[in-house]
């Protein structure tokens, strides 16, 4: 109709976000924070190995032991000084709430780096001598163990320093992508919740002129429908048991239009209704079932939604018992990602229902629209998403 057509040219110019900040990066917590204190560990504890095994065996002068223990020693005792330094400066520089602070800049890792290394072998050297009871030579007199001290330390902390930033960058546009599928979500929503209502206006509109009562009766529906569900479609998510309430609100709201020519039957396990799902996810297909089945139908038929639990899947289901896919359904996909059923372009709201899955779930969801199976014939819209339950179900 001409109305829905420009409100849904009103809502794609208002498709462009209006955000264009950058997203903040997720928080580091303490245990990611110590794993990667610990593979920082063992990287130095490796580049200690291979110090102590080079040094022995091209350098000739002392026992394999002895390589091994002012290796080690040396090099934890510097990586532990330099870490320490580097991460405390970095977290004083930075904002307390800062999920992920930048290291300092080059001058100063120099700066931590050079003094990290004097007072780190001097460290590491007092330690051994202090349990074998060799007198070594200062820092100033073993220029050859310094230079392989400094260039070991130089080089842990460019690799470091490397992988932070290779960290930064990851979670930054990890980020970014969460904020755009955030972002497509919301225009999603906001173009399915308009498009319901406005096609109920048009219903509404013809059904004036044919029988003002039954349109006053469905005028008062169509409130209550509002006042009940436009609250609940703010958020990213409901329990299953709210998506079928609102359903049966819409359904009801159909049958004023349409009388006997439309009856109803809901199937919901009581231990799926605390289920999570996207808001207004089955109206489209309700809708869908009734335009484009039932009401081509002189005697009209029904409409059947179930709910079942598939191994780790929910399976939800949407099937009427109209003139089904080969007469007057559109072409819908069979599957997310998948071809169509027949000639022509996909329906507005199966659209939308196909959009949000693959925004929400990618992969782990699955839409498929099919005839249905048995002598009544009819269309059967299948959904197939993660089970993930609220909270406070305790399931």
């Amino acid at each position: 109709m001409r109305f829905e057509r420009v409100a849904d040219a009103v809502l794609a110019r208002r498709a462009v976000p209006q955000n264009r900040a950058m997203p903040a990066l997720p928080p580091r917590t303490a245990t990611e924070a110590l794993r990667q204190f610990a593979a920082r560990g063992l990287v130095v504890q490796v580049l200690c190995l291979g110090i102590a095994l080079a040094l022995w065996q091209f350098g000739g002068l002392h026992s394999l032991g002895y390589n091994l223990a002012y290796s080690f020693a040396i090099g934890n005792c510097c990586w532990l000084l330099i870490d320490s330094a580097i991460h405390g400066l970095t977290r004083w520089l930075n904002p307390a709430a800062s999920p992920a602070p930048r290291w300092p800049g080059v001058p100063v890792l120099a700066v931590i780096v050079a003094a990290g290394s004097a007072f780190g072998y001097s460290l590491g050297v007092a330690i051994v001598d202090h349990f074998t009871g060799v007198v070594s030579p200062s820092l100033l007199d073993n220029s050859a163990t310094v230079v392989i001290t400094v260039l070991a330390t130089v080089a842990a902390t460019y690799f470091f320093h490397s992988r932070e930033q290779v960290h930064q960058e990851r979670a930054a546009a990890e980020a970014a992508h969460a904020l755009a599928l955030e972002h497509q979500l919301k225009l999603v929503r906001s173009q399915l919740e308009p498009h319901m209502l406005f096609n109920t206006l048009a219903n509404l509109r013809v059904l004036i002129g044919v029988d003002a009562a039954r349109a006053q009766a469905m005028l008062d529906r169509l409130i209550a429908y509002l006042r009940a569900t436009l609250a609940a479609t703010r958020g990213d998510a409901h329990v299953l048991a709210d998506e079928f309430a609102r359903l049966a609100d819409y359904l009801a709201l159909m049958q004023v239009r349409m009388g006997a020519r439309l009856q109803v039957a809901f199937d919901l396990p009581a231990e799926l209704g605390a289920c999570m799902v996207p808001p207004l996810l089955l109206q489209p297909l309700a809708e869908n079932a009734i335009k484009h089945g039932l009401e081509p139908k002189v005697e009209g038929g029904r409409v059947v939604v179930t709910a079942r639990r598939v191994g780790d899947a929910l399976e939800l289901t949407v099937r009427d018992t109209g003139v089904g896919l080969g007469v007057t359904a559109p072409a819908l996909p069979s599957a997310i990602g998948g071809g169509a059923t027949a000639g022509g372009s996909a329906s507005y709201g199966v659209a939308h229902v196909r959009a949000r899955l693959e925004t929400m779930f990618g992969e782990r969801a699955r839409f498929e629209l099919e005839p249905a199976a048995g002598a009544e014939g009819g269309t059967l819209a299948r959904v197939r998403l993660p089970v993930r339950f609220a909270p406070a179900s305790g399931a």
